[in-house]
């Protein structure tokens, strides 16, 4: 199986990612909020999806211990002035099931 070792300059074009911290007073009441924003030129959206769909499509369990073992998840580190506009946040974006276990991490609260 081939799998992709060394993991960098993944997106081609711009992307911009960051949070949007949220806030609304409505009689008195303040409700805050937070949201991912993720905008980019053609490219640098379908270079996205392509990285979207290459974790995806990943049989995890085929990739060799050594770079992904037992309990690990599939992950592509974006950083800032790499992949992303000098003015994102960096974003990890991965799989949620681990290798071996298909377990979910401990943070993760279905929507259902």
């Amino acid at each position: 199986m081939e799998y992709k070792q060394l993991k960098g300059n993944e997106i081609e074009g711009e992307l911009d990612i960051f949070v949007s911290h949220n806030e609304d007073d409505e009689d008195g009441e303040i409700t805050k909020w937070n949201e991912i924003l993720i905008h980019g030129n053609p490219e640098g959206l379908r270079s996205l999806a392509k990285l979207l769909i290459e974790i995806a499509d990943l049989n995890q369990e085929e990739v060799e211990n050594k770079y992904l073992p037992i309990g690990a998840r599939e992950h592509y580190h974006l950083t800032p002035n790499i992949e992303l506009s000098k003015s994102s946040d960096r974003v990890i974006v991965g799989r949620l099931d681990a290798k071996g276990t298909g377990s979910f991490y401990d943070r993760y609260i279905s929507k259902s």
